[in-house]
């Protein structure tokens, strides 16, 4: 039995009541949403904008050399969004609470919770580096004529050429996209605003994709179309489309998730 002068155990939140049944339109009514925030936060928005930007530019200017690495790369670039978009989790949560929206107090807002998103982190990373080992190995196996450049990868995937490579490249990429997806979709707001543990959020995060699968399907699919155009014209589209999408996704967090009971 605990003595009265034993410390005072931290208490535990209850495992997150996911909501379900949400529209398949759902995820627009998200992005008008996060696109209201990125009008009221402004310069503290568009700076994780340029974050994002100057990150996409310099994994290009390493990698340009090696394709099978940049396919990777770039998708790894998609993964690891919800860790670097934290501070515009914030920036949405203190507008939604009425506080200025202030770049500064969002910087090390992560500090809130460590433990869970540092182990959270530690994962993605480790999903990421098995995926860019898999492509390594696709590229390897299927791909014809040796690794590529950047030209030739080009052209023979918009001629369909080496379907047995495209095929295999489709399957395993979107097998670990749909994997982190899923336990990724809302988990990290969930450990920001309800210092929620790291499996116990992307359990609920999995559960809200289940039970919403139309509407998340969507939203998936938003998020790769607004990230492939921040990427087409030059990573310059970043510094809008990726504020956009970290507003938004606060806004599905709170549509995905009940709030804790008072």
């Amino acid at each position: 039995m605990a003595s009265p002068q034993d410390p005072p155990q931290p208490q535990q939140n209850p495992f997150p009541a996911v909501r379900s049944g949400l529209p398949w339109s759902a995820p627009f009514v998200w992005l008008r949403y996060g696109a209201a925030d990125l009008r009221a936060c402004g310069f503290a928005s568009l700076f994780y904008g340029i974050c994002f930007a100057a990150a996409g530019v310099l994994l290009w200017l390493a990698f340009r050399h090696a394709v099978q690495t940049v396919t990777a790369i770039t998708t790894g670039f998609m993964l690891v969004g919800p860790c670097l978009a934290i501070g515009l989790y914030e920036l949405s949560r203190r507008r939604e609470a009425g506080e200025p929206p202030q770049l500064l107090p969002t910087l090390m807002v992560w500090r809130q919770n460590l433990g869970s998103i540092g182990i959270y982190s530690l994962i993605l990373i480790v999903i990421y580096l098995v995926w860019a080992r898999a492509s390594l190995v696709i590229f390897a196996l299927f791909y014809q004529g040796g690794m590529p450049t950047l030209g030739s990868f080009i052209a023979q995937i918009s001629k369909f050429d080496n379907l047995e490579f495209l095929l295999a490249y489709l399957v395993v990429g979107g097998f670990f996209a749909g994997l982190v997806f899923a336990f990724s979709a809302v988990s990290i707001p969930m450990m920001l605003d309800r210092k929620q543990d790291t499996v116990t959020a992307m359990l609920g995060s999995f559960l809200a994709l289940v039970r919403n699968l139309p509407a998340m399907l969507v939203w998936a699919a938003l998020i790769v179309l607004l990230t492939a155009i921040g990427f087409a014209v030059g990573f310059v589209g970043l510094i809008l489309t990726m504020p956009l999408v970290g507003h938004a996704t606060w806004h599905a967090y709170r549509a995905l998730i009940e709030p804790l009971p008072a």
